[in-house]
This record gives C-alpha cells, structure tokens and sequence, in this order.
C-alpha cells in the first residue's frame, strides 16, 4: 500500500488552498461589480445586474401574452415595470439571448447564434477600458473606466418613461428632441404611433404628445412655476413638481427633481394617454396620480381655430365672442374642426378687447416679459397684427398674431384671455346694455312705489310693525338690512347672509298652503313641494320637519355651501326662510324630479325615456358634478351623502346634485378627516365610513360606483337581494362581471348587444369605485377619464365588500341583512370606534 509522503501532503493543501481562495475572491469581487459589466464579462438569459441601492435590475423580460425576449431596466421592488427597452424592435425569440460589450466598446445583446440584434451604436476612437454600470436613478451609461468619460446613456435614448431626474429636451437651433416613445401594445415594446416630450419652438416651453408627428396634446405655456394649461396645476399640492430650464446652446430642458420620499414615473402608454404614477410602498403598488389629455377637450385643437372648448358643457365647443362657425352644418352635427371666422372686420385703431376669464391661452403665444398688464394692452392695439393678448406674472405679456388655436375654458383657475374685436361688435353690446339699465331703472322705480303702497296699507290695514320681507321681481331679490333672525328654541342668531329672503307668508301662498297636491317628495329631512310664486317662476320648497335630525347644523352648512357653488351639474338655491321654528330652502324646479322616482319601479312611465345614452349622461353627468366639488370650485368639498333620491333631472334630463347638509369642506393640504357622527345613507356609504367614521373624497367616489350600477341595473341597492344567488346588487354585478356576463346584470329594457361593451365598461368602472379600500379606488378625474375613454385600459377590480350576502355596513361595524323598507335609512348620529 502506498502512502503519500508528508511534502506531497503539503502540495495538495496549497493547490486546494489556492483554489478556494480564488473562488471567494471570484464571489466577493462579482458581489461588490453587480452593477456592472467590464470586458470579456458575458451577461446570460435570466442573470441581470442590480444597481448598487437595490433600485433598478438590467435583465431579460417577457411582456405579458408573449414568449418574446427582450433587455430591459426594469425596478428590483417591482419587476413588471419595465422603465427602458433595448432591442424593443428586434425581439429574441427564446431565452439563449446574452449581453456582453464587444471589441470595439459597444454594449452589444446577442442571440443563440452569437449575431448582434442591438447594440449602444456610438462611434469614438478606440476605448482602451469600457464598461457599463446601472445606476440608482436608473440610468445605463457606458463609460471609460479610466478617466470615467461617459460614452453612452439610456436616459438619452428613452422608451416610453421618463424617470426622475431625465432630462426631455430640444434644441431651439436644430430642432432635435430628446422624446419618450410609446410601446405598440401592452405586449409588445416595438416603437409605438406617440411620442411625447418638450417643445421650445412654440414659444415659452410647454410639455407636448404627438401621435405619428402630429400634436395630439400640449399643457400649455411653462412659467417658472407651473404648466399653465394644466389647470390642476394651479392647486398648492402640485406646485413645484417640474423643473423647466435652458443654457446657452439653445437647449432647453425638462426634468422631475429625484425625491427619495415619493417616487413617481411618467409614461406614455399605447393609447397615446400620457400617466403620471405614484409608487405605494405601503400597498406595493403604482397609484395613477394625474393622466393626459384627460378629457375631450384637451385634444389639441378640438373645437378649430377661434373655437373655445368647456368640457363642462354641452355641446362643448362654441365660437368666441365675435366669430361664427364657418360650415354652420358641420358645426351643428358636432364637427368642429373648420372652427370659426370673425363676424366684423378689425379697423386698426378703432378695435377693443373681450375679456375671457379662466382660460388655457392659444397655442404660439409670444411672450415680452412685462411687470405691468396694461403694457400688455397697449402694446397689442398698437400693433395691427396682433389679435390677443394675456399676462401672466411671471411670463409677463403673451400676444397672438393671425389665428387662436386649442383655446380652453377652466373652472375657476387659468389665464385672462384679452381677444381683440371690431368696434361694432361692443357698440351693438353697449346697446343692448344701456336698454337693459334702462328698463332695469323703470323697472326698480315703478317695484319702489308698489312696495311703499303695499306697505301703507299693512300698516294702515293690520297695524302690524314691518317685517323684514323681500318681494321678487325680474328674478331679482330686494332685501332689508337686516339678516339676523332670533329662532325659537335656538341658542343663538342665524344669519343667512346675501342669499336672497322668502317670508313664510309667500311660500305658503307658492304652495297653496303646502297642500298635499303639491308634494314632490319626502326625505328624512322633510317634504318637498312645488310652488309657484307670483311671476309664474315654478320653484322647489324644502320644508324641514323638527323630527328631520337636521337641525340648524345642518342647514346652515346647505346654506353657506350651495350658495357659494355655481355648476350645471348642481342644483342651485334661490333663497331661504328662516321665522320662528320653520326652517326651509328654495331650490329651482327640477320639472323631472329625482333619478329615484324616475329610474326605479317598474310601473313608472318615465323610466321608459331613460335609454342607455340618457343613462350614460347621466353618469357622466353626475360625475362632472363630483369633480366640480373635489378639484374646480373655490371650496374643496365631500359630500357625504351622495345617492338617487339626491340626485335630481332637469327638463333636458341633466343631472343636478342636491342636499349639501351633510358636506364638509377640505382646506389646505387635508385628504381625509374622521368624525364620530355619521352621516350619511346606508347602502350608498363607504366601508371605511360606515364603520369607522373616515371619509375622503374616495368615499363620494364609492358612493358613485353604487349609483352607476344602479342605473345600469335599475334597482336600488338598499332594496335589491337576489334570492336565487344569495347576492346584494354589488355582488351581483360582480358575479356576472367576474364570469364574463356582464351583459346579464344590465336591466333587460336596455340590455344590447350593439351598446354590450360600453355598458361592460360602465360596470367595470362601477365595480372599480366600490372596492373596499380607499387606496384602490380612482380618483374621480381618473373615473371620468376612464368614462370618456381618455383612459382605454381599465385596470382589474378587486371583490367588493359585502357582495357574498347581500349586507350593508351598520352601526360599529354590523350589518343589515336584506333591507326591504319604503324609506332609505339616513343615518344622522353614529359613536364611531
């Protein structure tokens, strides 16, 4: 037997020794490299670099439906967002792709063959020490390792994301852009038809998509501060976000600043839709924070030129003041793309301004920085070519020459457009103004003596003391000083402000007394009436009842809230009463009535008008009214209360949100609040309400997902259970949605296969409103987005709550099992946990 001498023992220990030493060097070295790739380092199909933070991963993907192969930069803590795209247009087609960088410096992908199917493509003298490194912005550079020399960057060649801290741009010289570009489809990266990024050639910078060239969407001129044509901009909370800049080679740049507290992500996505994403580290989840264009009328030039766009109204492009459609046919079946003409020619010289207040200024502004407006006005009706003008602060003046193209309106926030008009067009107006002050004199002369005789002979008559009292005329008010009335068995006074004053006396002669006959309806507040007062003007009374709950509270906030909120989608108050005990609202007369009396009961005869296009403005309609209330009026605002019977239709069937006693305003920075008196309806509240007493815009949004499943379905939720599948109306929607028969939920009178789609996409939507978490339901913008298909792809709903046994949420957390009563239960006063 042979025995291996003690030095050859000695050998084997070094060899082995040597050996594993080399193998942890080989470990540590590649642990503290896995963010880069040096010469002769070959990267294969599914090994990938990671940044050194952790944030970002180079690797090899999949799209969703596809076995097609691709490099990619995607986040380590979320992989399936892919954020850059190499060979988007020269996919592999297995999983034998590698990375490496080739001889002459390029990173280079290779397929099973070893043939090149991309490469960085940059041409330099020869680079002695390449290599490539993913960074923590998410930014791939190639580089030279020895004087660190940047070769080569993906932020310069973007996909469809622009990360933080990218930089758009364009050249005012050359004309050459820095863009993102969209993928084809969700599963396929290829270069899609949009591409979006910053255009300087305009005027100010303003941020810009295009579909195959042509400008599809624009946000409006940059001002230091903010897009101007982005009108939710304007809010505090977003102010600050962007960062637009130039140098001296005639590059200007757009870049989002890195903030390591929010991470967001802007991508353009196959629709040509550009999605600003917020990532929920909490949910693990991207939240869509803003999309673009988000409605009809950010289309770029949709109503043509001298055409103003108001997605608020109906149709929703008209001509500015001054001008006329060109093709009165086209522009009447609502194709506005020939736009308008003036009406008078301009005389240089002899021309005034229109004022239109709240507007996205027309494209090609000229700006001329100015610190004083009315420089702005001169030095346009100086200039014979110049046909409007605006001022902003911190841009100064803006002129426009030969024509006003994608003009907007906003609600309550934008840019005073000046539009220069012939002489005539304000002559025949001062016309008309001076024969309407005219007859207003008379008119308020002949009230001023009928008012002393009437007054003469109550106190020649009845010896009474004078009342405070108000008399209409012309759909005007005339009041006393006095507002403040002393109420029986209230602890202080009630003042009611400029909202305009009825005596008891002329509403019950409106009402004949309150007679029955009158009865519109009747809530938990009270009846409603019809009344007619003595001009004919037919009005809506709402009488609160002592037993209502809603006390002076309540009525109060309706009164401060309601008179402060003018939009078409909101009921509006004429006036108030307020003598001894009563206390009572007039509203304008909904000739309709509610959507409850007109969309539930078989036997109703007007429900037969409500086909799915009516039903679908409605939608739209009360959607609009929502977001009036959440983003575009002076006050931020919850309604808390949102619900059929609250909903009322005009004589054109356009929806009016009413009964703001249960609102509550939002100032500042605040996106929720939590009470401990619960208000509100069951069936129609949101879970977290319900039970817990948090409320949030989120929660008027859940109270909107069950209102348009119940116009589609035409039940009401409190009052449907189907006994056959032990389900409540949500759950019914769901069930049907979830099992690819979404058709079956829609009441049968409307139920088409030529509208199926639509109306699978209205429940869709629906179901996305009402899930149970705040968080994952959209914000309203995002729902009418997704109504009006700004937004195509809808995102997959989550079951809803209480959809297994037909139960609503009550009282700390339990539950009402099949509700069948004739009366909705308001719950007014709840000890939430």
């Amino acid at each position: 037997m042979h025995f291996p001498t003690m030095s050859h023992i000695i050998t084997q220990f070094f060899v082995h020794t040597s050996i594993l030493v080399l193998i942890l060097q080989s470990i540590v070295c590649l642990s503290l490299q896995n963010d880069t790739i040096s010469a002769g380092v070959i990267i294969r199909d599914p090994e990938s670099i990671i940044s050194a933070k952790k944030q970002y991963k180079l690797g090899f993907f999949s799209p969703p439906n596809t076995t097609n192969r691709y490099l990619g930069i995607f986040f380590a803590f979320s992989e399936e967002t892919v954020v850059w795209v190499a060979n988007r247009d020269t996919p592999l087609k297995d999983s034998s792709g590698a990375i490496t960088l080739s001889q002459d410096g390029n990173l280079v992908v290779l397929d099973g063959t070893n043939r090149t199917v991309w490469s960085t493509n940059f041409t330099t003298s020869s680079v002695v020490s390449p290599i490539v490194q993913i960074l923590d912005t998410g930014n791939l550079i190639l580089r030279e390792e020895a004087s660190r020399d940047t070769l080569w960057e993906s932020f310069l060649h973007p996909t469809d994301v622009n990360l933080p801290g990218m930089l758009l741009s364009q050249n005012v010289r050359t004309g050459k852009q820095v863009l993102v570009t969209a993928w084809k489809s969700a599963t396929d990266p290829g270069t899609g038809s949009f591409t979006g990024g910053l255009d300087a050639m305009r005027g100010p910078p303003q941020l810009v998509t295009y579909n195959e060239g042509r400008l599809l969407w624009r946000s409006g001129p940059w001002n230091g501060l903010i897009f101007v044509g982005i009108k939710e901009m304007f809010y505090a909370y977003l102010d600050m976000y962007f960062k637009v800049y130039n140098d001296s080679a005639g590059n200007f740049f757009y870049t989002r600043p890195q903030n390591d507290a929010l991470l967001t992500i802007a991508v353009i996505n196959s629709s040509g839709i550009a999605i600003r994403k917020v990532w929920n580290g909490v949910e693990k989840r991207w939240d869509i924070g803003g999309a673009y264009p988000e409605n009809e009328c950010d289309f770029y030039g949709k109503c043509g030129v001298f055409g103003s766009c108001n997605a608020l109204e109906l149709p929703i492009c008209s001509c500015l003041r001054g001008f006329e459609p060109v093709n009165e046919e086209e522009w009447g079946r609502g194709n506005w793309t020939n736009g308008c003409r003036r009406k008078n020619q301009l005389q240089c010289g002899e021309d005034g301004f229109e004022r239109m207040r709240h507007m996205k200024v027309p494209d090609f502004p000229m700006p001329l920085p100015s610190r004083i407006q009315d420089e702005c006005r001169t030095t346009c009706l100086g200039n014979c070519s110049c046909i409007a003008y605006a001022y902003d602060g911190n841009i100064g003046c803006m002129f426009w020459s030969d024509t006003l193209i994608d003009t907007q309106e906003f609600d309550g926030v934008g840019v005073d457009l000046y539009v220069r008009l012939s002489a005539s067009e304000f002559d025949s107006h001062k016309e008309r103004k001076l024969y309407i002050i005219i007859g207003v004199a008379v008119g308020f002369f002949c009230m001023s003596i009928v008012m002393f005789i009437a007054w003469w002979l109550i106190v020649k008559r009845k010896g009474n003391k004078a009342q405070d009292s108000s008399i209409l005329e012309a759909g005007q008010m005339f009041t006393t000083d006095s507002t403040a009335i002393v109420l029986k068995n209230e602890s202080k006074e009630v003042n009611i402000g400029d909202l305009p004053k009825f005596t008891f006396e002329m509403l019950a002669n409106a009402t004949n007394q309150f007679h029955l006959d009158n009865l519109l309806g009747r809530g938990g507040f009270g009846p409603v009436y019809k009344g007619v007062l003595a001009n004919e003007k037919e009005i809506a009374v709402k009488r609160l009842s002592a037993e209502s709950g809603q006390g002076m509270q309540e009525f109060m906030n309706e009164v401060i809230l309601i008179s402060k909120l003018q939009h078409k989608n909101l009921v509006k108050l004429l006036g108030g009463c307020v003598e001894k005990e009563e206390k009572i609202l007039i509203y304008e007369y909904m000739p309709n009535k509610s959507l409850d009396a007109c969309l539930f009961g078989p036997t109703n005869p007007t429900k037969k008008l409500l086909d799915w296009n009516m039903r679908y403005s409605i939608i739209e309609g009360i959607g609009r009214g929502i977001l009036y209330l959440h983003r575009d009026s002076r006050l931020r605002i919850i309604h808390r209360d949102l619900k059929p019977s609250n909903v009322l239709l005009d004589k054109d069937w356009n929806p009016k949100i009413s009964d703001f006693g249960m609102a509550r305003i939002f100032g500042g920075n605040e996106d929720h609040g939590s009470t401990a008196r619960v208000v509100g309806t069951y069936g129609y509240m949101a879970p977290e309400y319900g039970m817990e007493g948090r409320f949030s815009e989120k929660s008027d949004v859940y109270s909107f997902g069950v209102l348009i499943l119940e116009i589609i379905k035409g039940k009401k939720n409190t009052h449907y259970f189907n006994d056959e599948l032990s389900l409540s109306l949500i759950g019914c929607a769901w069930k049907m949605w979830n099992e690819s028969n979404g058709l079956s939920f829609v009441e049968e009178s409307i139920a088409s296969r030529e509208t199926e789609e639509e109306m699978v996409r209205c429940i869709q939507i629906g179901l996305l409103c009402v899930q149970e978490y705040p968080k994952d339901r959209p914000s309203i913008e995002i729902v009418l987005s997704m109504l009006s298909r700004d937004i195509v792809e809808l995102p997959l709903p989550k079951q809803p709550v209480f959809a297994e046994n037909g139960s609503t949420p009550g009282p700390n957390g339990s539950t009402q099992q099949n509700v069948y009563s004739n009366n909705e239960l308001t719950l007014s006063v709840l000890d939430g946990r």
